[in-house]
């Protein structure tokens, strides 16, 4: 896809979103959409692509680290439970308690008693969360071995996206077929109705991100129109360069 295709799609999506942010400010409605799938599908550039336009007030991104000593000790779902939405807010997880159900067991950083404890808890935790009210939508990018790895590539030849290649990400690479078997043992046990699946095809990543957004749209009854235009009044003084007290607080001019 033609990087004029995809942003004169994009924009259009932009300006649905903010009516949808308007919608749930408004209304006190609370969205919570977890992205999840393999490394380097595109979540992050998804949530970018999301979030670039609406009001920072009105939404969170939540991207946690590993769990240090203090939460390993918690309830499983305590720590995302901290950072659910409130009203009016729209929260977007960069992989979510979803870690447990794949990346923890691949990589042994949970039991096979754990994996299935959460497995069997899932589905009732999402139900309570559903059941107050909240939206939630959960989306499994898909991206086939021979686009990682090209993606990988990538990331390990441009020092300004090295930082996106963790240590996990390395060692998955040795957990590639068990990914896929947990993922599958993961949609088939957690998919419900309340709480649906949603896959989105990722090998062309601008054509993957039009669709889920356009279809994350789609879910929402977002009747409120755009900001109408303002009309700004008179601005008071004489158009000039700002005047600061002292000349001292200026910064080099480099460019």
């Amino acid at each position: 896809m033609s990087e004029l295709h995809y942003a004169e799609h994009l924009e259009k999506l932009q300006a649905e979103l903010l009516r949808v942010q308007r919608w749930a400010m408004e209304t006190g409605q609370r969205l919570l959409v977890l992205f999840e799938g393999r490394d380097a599908a595109g979540k992050g550039g998804t949530i970018k692509a999301i979030t670039e336009h609406l009001n920072t007030r009105g939404y969170r991104i939540v991207a946690l680290p590993k769990p240090d000593e203090h939460e390993a000790g918690q309830w499983y779902f305590q720590r995302y439970v901290a950072h659910l939405p409130a009203a009016g807010e729209i929260v977007l997880f960069d992989r979510s308690w979803y870690n447990r159900a794949v990346v923890e067991p691949a990589l042994g950083f949970c039991s096979k008693a754990q994996h299935r404890q959460f497995l069997h808890d899932c589905p009732r935790f999402e139900k309570l969360l559903t059941d107050d009210g909240i939206l939630l939508f959960k989306y499994w990018l898909a991206v086939d071995q021979k686009e990682q790895e090209r993606r990988f590539r990538e990331r390990a030849d441009d020092p300004l996206k090295r930082w996106k290649l963790s240590p996990v990400d390395i060692a998955s690479r040795h957990q590639y077929a068990e990914f896929g078997r947990l993922r599958n043992t993961m949609l088939k046990k957690t998919h419900a109705r309340h709480a649906p699946w949603f896959a989105a095809d990722y090998n062309d990543q601008k054509r993957g991100r039009l669709n889920l957004i356009a279809h994350l749209i789609d879910q929402l009854p977002h009747t409120r129109p755009l900001q109408p235009c303002i009309a700004l009044p008179p601005l008071a003084g004489k158009p000039g360069r700002e005047r600061l007290a002292d000349g001292s607080y200026w910064i080099a001019e480099r460019y």
